[in-house]
């Protein structure tokens, strides 16, 4: 979908510890890290990574994903290890923008989001 849709953006943030974590060992790490790095070079694909030197985060409460339709309409997703959730509620859409946003400010930038992954890479 990163592919086809060229004209969509798609923003992720990523924390660090999926990467140090090697599940799979290091040759799958360092697939996924190639991974990674080749949808971040795409031009409608914005890749930032949550550093594990931030400590506190306003994504601790678990994973959550907005979408905006054509239609300017906003929903979000937050999943938990049993439970999923669709939202709508504008009032709850709003306190996810909220966190997201937060969140963006306390990731690298892409740039640099880029550069720990090769490291990362690198110590494998």
């Amino acid at each position: 979908m990163l592919r086809e849709r060229q004209n969509t953006a798609f923003s992720f943030i990523l924390d660090e510890h999926m990467f140090k974590r090697c599940t799979g060992g290091p040759e799958i790490t360092r697939e996924l890290i190639d991974q990674i790095l080749e949808l971040g070079s795409l031009r409608n694909v914005e890749i930032q990574l949550l550093p594990l030197s931030r400590g506190v985060h306003a994504g601790l409460n678990g994973p959550m994903m907005l979408l905006e339709t054509p239609q300017n309409q906003w929903y979000g997703y937050i999943e938990g290890q049993e439970t999923g959730q669709l939202i709508s509620d504008p009032k709850t859409i709003s306190v996810l923008q909220m966190r997201y946003a937060k969140l963006r400010s306390q990731a690298l930038t892409p740039e640099d989001s880029a550069s720990l992954l090769k490291q990362l890479r690198g110590a494998l």
